[in-house]
């Protein structure tokens, strides 16, 4: 558990497992979610050097005092920020929906810094329905009291995506994302977050000409890349993964059966994918 200083003074938070000699993992967490996404993961992880980060605003990282900073190109220079914190010259990103967003920010700015790069159910469109379902929830405490009414509500939307999941599970979503306290629950990340979400919205509803993240997603070209689809994803249509192979022949592809936004990363498909890409990261 440390934290480093990112160049505009935040303290951010992460913690390093696995291998300390093995190939850096970094590996960047949803919008609302910090390191915590990728628990399930993470003891199929030990070869590498895997390093979680509580994005800023996220988990236990400093909240920004201006919340225009929570936007992916700030969020991507943090985490060469980090890299230069454990002197690392190089290493791969695991990047989950907004995480993913940010490495692909990384490949488009500092694609030298990167030994390969994973897309967790995201890419360079983001489906509007999706988006809306986002901002139904972003920014604002769950009505749920506890952990275990929230597991009660999360199961009863999720499951539609996600059928034969575990009632476990969605318990341990409530929990590791939600505080419980006598007031009912409170967000593990800044609520601010719907503030900038909000405003860059705005400001691209405004220009004429829409800027795009296909150029980015164009850099992965000759690193070892994937991306895992969700088969029931609201946030990575079937068409824009199918555009992706498309356009990036050798990009490594896999869609869950039953798995909507986001796979958890522990099912053997998506584990697959994973080691297969960094078998060839250097």
């Amino acid at each position: 558990m440390s934290r480093f200083t990112t160049p505009d003074g935040l303290s951010l938070y992460y913690e390093t497992h696995g291998n300390r000699h093995g190939l850096p993992l970094i590996c960047l967490p949803g919008l609302t979610r910090d390191g915590q996404d990728f628990r399930y993961a993470l003891p199929h992880l030990s070869a590498y050097h895997v390093i979680l980060l509580d994005l800023r605003g996220r988990g236990r990282s400093d909240y920004a005092e201006d919340p225009s900073s929570y936007n992916i190109l700030t969020e991507a220079g943090d985490v060469i920020a980090l890299m230069d914190h454990l002197g690392l010259a190089r290493a791969a990103l695991l990047g989950t929906s907004r995480g993913g967003l940010v490495a692909m920010a990384i490949t488009g700015t500092a694609r030298d810094r990167l030994s390969a790069v994973i897309l967790n159910d995201v890419g360079p469109d983001i489906a509007e329905e999706g988006l809306g379902r986002i901002f139904d929830y972003l920014g604002r405490r769950p009505s749920a009291k506890t952990h275990a009414e929230a597991a009660q509500t999360l199961e009863a939307v999720m499951a539609p995506a996600f059928p034969g999941v575990p009632s476990q599970r969605w318990l341990e979503e409530a929990q590791t994302f939600y505080k419980e306290t006598p007031d009912g629950l409170e967000l593990r990340y800044d609520a601010r977050l719907r503030d900038a979400m909000l405003a860059q919205a705005a400001a691209l509803a405004e220009m004429e000409e829409k800027p795009s993240l296909w150029p980015w997603f164009a850099a992965l070209d000759g690193l070892p890349a994937g991306v895992i689809r969700g088969a029931h994803s609201d946030i990575l249509s079937a068409e824009t993964y199918a555009e992706m192979q498309r356009r990036l022949p050798a990009l490594r592809a896999v869609e869950l059966p039953d798995r909507g936004h986001i796979p958890f990363l522990d099912e053997p498909a998506a584990l697959a994918l994973i080691h297969d890409v960094l078998k060839d990261a250097q």
